[in-house]
């Protein structure tokens, strides 16, 4: 009965315990489940053996039995024929086998309270088993959940707030100062394009009084150099 005690102090452990000492809780209720199954396996492995003894000591008790009534018969069957002594004898061996039919009575009686108390040990067993996996998953999701909380709130409580909108706002101000710059550079762009502008009109409007000029002169007959003479 060692293994049953052995599983029962498994059982009855104080496993949120355990889940604090341990440095993997997901990994340590996984091996409370392997222990749990090996114990189980062996436990089971035990109650075939019992069963096995409990069998043969069945078979033997029924074996005396069957021997106890054949002896019984043969001492009828000589009683019928008038031989008391070949009667008596027959009975002295019915007497060894009623002997043996209550020795082998008393041991399967014996053996078959026992493996009783074996098969109800092991059914205990694979219901502690079974609620144990039922509760494997929730435990993991659990302990998984406790460390996504732990690490949000690690991130949380070392993140500075009033730092980051500082950063922020000096990114902003850069921003905005790369976009005056940008704006007066287009500005000043736009006011040497006008007076270059300006220039190149009074180019052309120099150009094209000169031809007028000339114009004038040849339809006139003369020059326009005789004219401005």
């Amino acid at each position: 009965m060692g293994i049953f005690r052995r599983l029962s102090d498994i059982i009855k452990a104080n496993i949120n315990d355990m889940l604090d000492k341990a440095e993997d809780p997901e990994k340590m209720v996984k091996q409370i489940i392997i222990e749990m199954q090996t114990e189980l396996t062996k436990a089971t492995q035990n109650y075939g053996k019992a069963k096995a003894s409990e069998r043969l000591a069945e078979k033997r008790y029924l074996e005396a039995q069957k021997q106890s009534q054949g002896w019984e018969n043969k001492a009828k069957a000589a009683l019928s024929q008038g031989n008391q002594e070949l009667a008596k004898a027959a009975l002295a061996k019915k007497v060894k086998c009623d002997e043996d039919v209550e020795n082998y009575k008393e041991m399967y009686d014996s053996i078959s309270n026992q493996t009783e108390a074996i098969g109800d040990q092991v059914e205990i067993l694979k219901s502690k088993h079974d609620e144990a996996k039922s509760r494997q998953a929730m435990l993991i999701a659990r302990s998984q959940m406790a460390d996504t909380q732990k690490s949000l709130a690690k991130s949380a409580g070392g993140f500075d707030g009033n730092s980051a909108l500082e950063k922020f706002n000096r990114m902003e101000e850069k921003i905005e100062r790369k976009e005056a710059e940008a704006a007066a550079f287009s500005e000043i762009a736009g006011v040497d394009n006008e007076l270059d502008d300006t220039f190149a009109q009074l180019e052309t409007d120099s150009k094209v009084d000169s031809e007028l000029a000339r114009l004038m002169a040849e339809m006139n007959g003369g020059s326009a150099d005789a004219d401005a003479e």
